[in-house]
């Protein structure tokens, strides 16, 4: 599996939960989710889904979706205006 900044593939993902005993169809069941609700976290951001495959994987879902975390987390800085100094 991918351990630098990009993100796992879609396979590594699936590989980590079947090497957990599950699948991704099971796992949504098993959380009370229709068969292929999860399937949209592969596919793109759903922070609810993520966070459930990475709980069940053992990772943080950071370490999983770098790109991801990275952009829900980034804050611009924006410039000091020349109203806010005086």
């Amino acid at each position: 599996m991918q351990k630098n900044s990009a993100d796992w593939h879609r396979a590594d993902i699936v590989a980590a939960l079947k090497k957990k005993g599950w699948s991704i169809a099971a796992l949504s069941r098993e959380v009370g989710l229709s068969s292929n609700t999860l399937k949209t976290a592969l596919q793109m951001p759903y922070l609810k889904g993520e966070k459930i495959i990475a709980k069940v994987i053992g990772v943080p879902p950071e370490q999983i979706w770098p790109s991801r975390y990275a952009r829900r987390n980034y804050r611009p800085i924006l410039p000091e205006s020349s109203e806010s100094s005086r």
